[in-house]
């Protein structure tokens, strides 16, 4: 574990927690660290889950399949950042999948002795609790952002909301987005084929250019 305690140093979770102090904080939360190979289910819909999960290595997807075997992506998780931590601290059953779709690493936290001060009062601990109500309020406005986006009426109306959030959010016209193209039409809920029309047209227009999953806002 100790490889990660500099990636552990820089996220939101133990923000303002010093490097040396990690290693201490990991045993009194009881964590354990887990791999899984491209393909597996970290996180399945249904299952209760009591940990927090922090992404050390690869990819996840959060995604949703309906009775006929529709998927939607619903976010992807990168190194450094935390999921399940909504469900994990109701003590309810999860809505989602959390996919991995690389080979990755994963840091589970007891949820229950993040949210209990402990008896040895850990200098750190509030530090720790103030961070994830921190990290689930930026998944709210995440979410937000999202709603946003899927609340445009056309295919075309989706990706340029989408495609303007990733410029601002990057402050320059060209960005790298983290979607190949049928997983942005699964983020979207868009049908490819129709998606791939309308990028092919806007290009045409002058509005973008774009190479796999590089863009350029014209």
């Amino acid at each position: 574990m100790k490889k990660y305690y500099d990636l552990l140093a820089q996220t939101r979770l133990f923000q303002g927690i010093e490097e040396q102090e990690i290693g201490a904080m990991l045993e009194c939360l009881q964590f354990s660290c887990e791999k899984f190979e491209k393909g597996e289910t970290v996180y399945r819909r249904e299952e209760q889950i009591q940990e927090v999960a922090l992404l050390l290595e690869g990819r996840i997807h959060i995604r949703k399949e309906d009775y006929w075997g529709n998927l939607s992506i619903l976010g992807e998780i990168s190194p450094g950042e935390v999921f399940g931590e909504v469900y994990a601290c109701l003590g309810s059953e999860m809505h989602h999948d959390a996919v991995a779709i690389q080979p990755s690493t994963v840091l589970f936290l007891n949820t229950n002795r993040i949210l209990t001060v402990c008896t040895s009062a850990c200098r750190f601990h509030t530090r720790l609790i103030q961070n994830l109500l921190s990290v689930i309020a930026s998944k709210n406005l995440f979410l937000t952002q999202k709603l946003e986006h899927m609340s445009q009426r056309s295919t075309r109306e989706k990706l340029l909301s989408y495609l303007s959030e990733q410029a601002q959010r990057v402050g320059k016209e060209s960005f790298d987005i983290p979607f190949n193209r049928q997983q942005l039409a699964d983020f979207l809920s868009v049908d490819r084929s129709a998606m791939s029309n309308e990028l092919s047209k806007m290009r045409k227009e002058g509005l973008l250019e774009f190479e796999r999953n590089h863009f350029v806002l014209l």
